[in-house]
């Protein structure tokens, strides 16, 4: 049985402006957009993996204590500029680990964002 793969996240947010803003710097592009009857949002559609900002509510608060990880070019100026621009706190600043350069910021929620970008190898 082949493992499943991750198509999509949802997270719960205060302010889905301010998020959709804070994600739009790590290269996301999204669409504002509701199912039904449902509440607006946001959704960035990339190579059949989805990625959702929706309000949090009272019965659905800010989902916090999720934490996720992308892929980045540079982790280094993807850090810088979500500190810089976003005002994102810095968790662990860049540094080379066994999985490859990575960095841990926490968005204007709180939840806590892995960058990673592998290491290039010198042969």
């Amino acid at each position: 049985m082949n493992a499943p793969c991750l198509n999509l996240v949802v997270l719960r947010v205060a302010d889905i402006d301010r998020s959709a803003a804070f994600y739009r710097l790590l290269g996301f592009e999204f669409l504002k957009h509701a199912h039904g009857s449902g509440p607006e949002h946001y959704a960035s559609d990339s190579n059949g993996f989805v990625f959702e900002l929706y309000p949090s509510t009272p019965e659905q608060p800010v989902s916090s204590s999720t934490r996720i990880g992308f892929a980045v070019t540079n982790v280094d100026d993807a850090a810088i500029k979500l500190g810089a621009v976003a005002g994102a706190k810095i968790v662990t600043p860049p540094k080379d680990s066994e999985w490859g350069r990575r960095a841990v910021v926490a968005d204007p929620d709180g939840h806590r964002i892995e960058l990673i970008a592998a290491i290039s190898s010198k042969t």
